[in-house]
C-alpha cells in the first residue's frame, strides 16, 4: 500500500477530530450560555456572551489550531508517481 495513503487517513483524522472540537466548542457555549433568560445576559464587546465565546473567540481558537497543526504537524506530500519523472 502507497505511504501517502496511511498519511492521507492520518491527516483525515486530525480534520475530523478538529470539525467535533469545534461543534463541541459552539454548540457547548451556544446552547450552555444562550439558554438563560435574555435579561441575564452579558455583553462583551457589545455581543452577547454566549456568542462571544461560541463564534468569536471559537472561530480564533479553531484557525491558530489549523496554522499550528499544518505548521508542525502535516506533512507535505508529493501527488507525483514515484518514478514518474518528467
Amino acid at each position: 500500500m502507497d505511504p501517502r495513503f496511511k498519511i492521507a487517513h492520518r491527516e483525515a483524522l486530525i480534520g475530523v477530530g478538529l470539525a467535533i472540537a469545534h461543534f463541541i466548542w459552539w454548540f457547548g457555549f451556544a446552547y450552555g450560555l444562550g439558554s438563560r433568560p435574555v435579561e441575564e445576559y452579558t455583553y462583551i464587546l457589545g455581543f452577547p456572551d454566549w456568542f462571544f465565546y461560541s463564534c468569536i473567540v471559537g472561530f480564533i481558537l479553531i484557525c491558530l489550531t489549523v496554522i499550528v497543526l499544518a505548521k508542525f504537524v502535516l506533512k507535505d506530500v508529493s501527488f507525483e508517481e514515484e518514478g514518474d519523472e518528467l
